[in-house]
């Protein structure tokens, strides 16, 4: 009887998920930061309906199989199926219990506590991921390089990775260098070098970045028997905490500047464009800067967006006018990093002349005290004394310029030799509909034109209703 009532209390402490139909257990419970975690669910029964899992403890499924094995037990045939599901938990957690349809009827897993530590990074560690930043204390829009730095110890055997960048949120990446390689003791070391300008002042903190290694391990499968594997690790490197500074004084850019403005002539006839390159060379936040675009009365300016290649800022321009006119200089002002002053640098100014421009004569009369009204009179007399001779010649003249005209009939030649304006040659249309486009109808050509000569958006031109507005006013 004594033993009859320890079986019973032992009965009564076992746990009934022994007894169940289906069962929750991981690989591991204790992991390290960066190492996958497997759960599998032993299901036995014949309905089975397989749950709909997309994450556990919060982390996404990474990935999932399945394995199904038949045994017979005391004559009966038995199914019995194995799920799992590996995710990656940053931190302790619980896996709550997940419900199972089986035979119709609804079980409960049995929830598992996770337990995850840092990982513990020393010079004996397989691989080592690591950020390290050239400064820590930076102004706004001030370039600055951080190194990435993976070490491989030699002999740490790697059958594939994947790698994710860093979270730069709040820094402009300019660039990075190329992938360089080195050993540095009995480690291979590779470096990436980003360059990075920082969006806004404040305390900016750049996450780490991860790498992911698969190792071949040998493990036991679901059924006790060894196999060899493939097993994922995810190492991370340190994050980077950066003070940026705000600029003095509202100055908008920061580094160390040259800029120039070259045209591609200095005199133009009317209605003509005149084309200006804008270059700043040097090492700043030349991404930050806008359209350096003028306002000239009189002129009309067309400006292409600006090309940024390395480190060289380009803007072109185009200029037209009916009048000469000044291109005043193009002014940038900036923080120097070097000097840590203010500077001011600037293009010189350029002059532009027009020709075909009419200039105002003044007439100016000179008044002579001395002067006498009698040799007014005496050419009066003289210009009686010729005036016959004179209307008889202009009449026999005007009698035979027109009998000319009539033969010859030169508005039929000038009609026939005048030709067509070419509607393809779109920069030449621009100007000629330039001194119209007050006229709502050419505004809206001229804008179409502009948009096909100086963008890569492209828009068909309506032939109806520019061939009114050429023959409206008489272009050709």
């Amino acid at each position: 009887m004594k033993n009859l009532g320890k079986i019973f209390l032992i009965f009564l402490l076992t746990p009934i998920y022994i007894f169940a139909s289906v069962i929750a257990s991981v690989d591991n419970t204790t992991v390290t930061k960066g190492e996958y975690v497997t759960l599998n669910l032993s299901v036995t029964g014949e309905d089975i309906k397989k749950p709909s899992i997309s994450s556990i403890c919060g982390y996404d499924i990474l990935s999932s199989s399945s394995q199904t094995n038949i045994t017979m037990v005391n004559g009966d045939y038995k199914k019995k199926y194995v799920l799992s599901y590996s995710f990656m938990p940053l931190k302790s957690c619980k896996i709550e219990p997940i419900e199972i349809e089986i035979d119709s009827k609804k079980e409960k897993t049995n929830p598992i506590n996770i337990e995850v530590t840092n990982q513990k990074v020393d010079k004996n560690s397989e691989f080592i991921l690591s950020l390290v930043p050239k400064k820590r204390e930076v102004y706004v829009g001030e370039s600055f390089n951080v190194d990435l730095l993976f070490k491989q110890k030699e002999g740490a055997g790697a059958v594939d990775s994947r790698f994710e960048e860093p979270k730069f949120k709040g820094f402009w990446i300019k660039g990075h260098s190329k992938q360089s390689t080195y050993k540095d003791g009995n480690y291979n070391v590779t470096k990436i070098s980003y360059i990075l300008s920082a969006q806004r002042a404040g305390h900016l903190s750049i996450l780490p970045a991860k790498i992911g290694i698969a190792k071949r391990v040998n493990t036991r499968d679901s059924w006790g028997m060894f196999m060899q594997n493939v097993k994922w690790k995810t190492y991370f490197s340190n994050s980077l905490d950066i003070d940026v500074k705000p600029l003095p004084q509202n100055v908008k850019y920061i580094g160390d500047f040259k800029i120039s403005a070259n045209v591609d002539k200095t005199t133009i006839n009317k209605n003509e464009a005149l084309n200006l390159t804008l270059k700043i060379v040097g090492n700043g936040n030349l991404e930050d800067m806008q359209s350096f675009k003028p306002s000239i009365d009189g002129v009309t300016i067309y400006d292409e967006k600006i090309v940024i290649k390395n480190n060289q800022l380009t803007q072109k321009m185009a200029f037209i006018s009916d009048n000469d006119f000044i291109i005043k200089p193009f002014v940038l002002k900036y923080f120097d990093i070097k000097t840590k002053k203010i500077k001011t640098i600037s293009t010189n100014e350029i002059k532009v002349k027009v020709n075909g421009v009419k200039v105002k004569e003044q007439l100016i009369v000179k008044k002579d005290a001395k002067q006498k009204i009698e040799p007014i009179q005496k050419m009066e007399v003289v210009n009686n004394g010729i005036s016959k001779t004179v209307a008889f010649i202009i009449f026999i003249f005007g009698v035979l310029v027109g009998v000319l005209v009539m033969i010859t009939k030169p508005w039929n030649i000038s009609n026939t030799k005048s030709k067509k304006i070419n509607i393809k040659d779109e920069k030449l249309l621009l100007v000629k509909l330039l001194p119209f486009k007050d006229d709502v109808e050419v505004k809206k050509i001229m804008d179409i034109l502009e948009k096909n000569i100086y963008s890569s958006d492209k828009e068909k031109l309506d032939k109806k209703v520019l061939k009114d507005i050429l023959d409206r006013y008489n272009i050709t």
